[in-house]
């Protein structure tokens, strides 16, 4: 099994990926706050390719459903023998399937699978996969949205992602992913940068102003004004106090209506 022990006594986050296409992952792995992770030993990536597990000359990993219908189910044996390898090589570990038909994926979900040490996700093709392998080997169903892709890669991806952000020393800024939206309930406020003006558009005097109570403040309102606007149904699960209710109040009133 991989040693997973980083600097004072940390452990790596390990996750194996059961797919077809291995190569997609090279996006994870090479680029970004997942590649530097990675590089930095604190996030630890396999892939596995259940074809390699096939023992015919054309390495079949699918064939058509019981009772007809179109498309291919992926099955069982290949499965089933790869989850065991990877089992044997990197230890146990939750077990989650990407499908539409899973629970979806918030940030607060993720923020629990960021203390798991071992995650096994697996990323499904054509129709599906044979039932009995969900029903005796998988742990979680997991959907990034209520859409239909072509594989489960992209799903698997976005866990990958969302997890590493939390992993402590994985982006530059300790409190970069405390402040990403849904990390309290709520979206993100606006962001500015350099140069102030752009466009006869200026960035807002508050946040020019050097005095960080009312930046805060500020912040606070356009990202509670931001998530009546865009996701009132966020709102709903958030349970406001008296200043939070009065910001949106202020921000209602100072929003002209469309």
């Amino acid at each position: 099994m991989p040693d997973r022990r980083l600097g004072s006594g940390v452990l790596a986050l390990r996750i194996d990926v059961m797919t077809l296409f291995p190569e997609m992952f090279e996006a994870v792995s090479g680029f970004g706050v997942t590649g530097r992770a990675v590089e930095r030993g604190l996030l630890q990536l396999g892939l596995w390719n259940p074809r390699n597990y096939t023992h015919d000359r054309h390495r079949t990993v699918d064939d058509r459903p019981y009772g007809g219908g179109p498309g291919m189910v992926m099955i069982y044996p290949p499965l089933y023998e790869c989850l065991q390898d990877v089992r044997h090589t990197s230890g146990s570990g939750r077990v989650i399937y990407l499908s539409p038909q899973g629970r979806p994926l918030t940030q607060s979900r993720v923020r629990e699978l960021v203390h798991e040490e071992h995650l096994i996700l697996l990323a499904g093709r054509y129709e599906g996969i044979d039932e009995r392998f969900i029903e005796a080997e998988v742990d979680e169903e997991l959907s990034v949205g209520d859409y239909v892709l072509s594989g489960g890669e992209l799903g698997a991806m976005v866990v990958i992602d969302a997890v590493t952000r939390l992993i402590p020393g994985a982006l530059g800024h300790s409190d970069s992913a405390e402040q990403d939206s849904f990390s309290d309930g709520l979206l993100d406020c606006p962001h500015y940068t350099r140069p102030e003006k752009v466009a006869d558009r200026e960035v807002p005097e508050v946040l020019r102003s050097g005095d960080h109570a009312a930046i805060e403040r500020w912040r606070l309102k356009q990202a509670l004004g931001r998530t009546w606007e865009r996701r009132p149904d966020l709102l709903e699960q958030v349970e406001l106090d008296d200043e939070r209710r009065a910001l949106l109040a202020e921000y209602r009133r100072e929003t002209p209506k469309n």
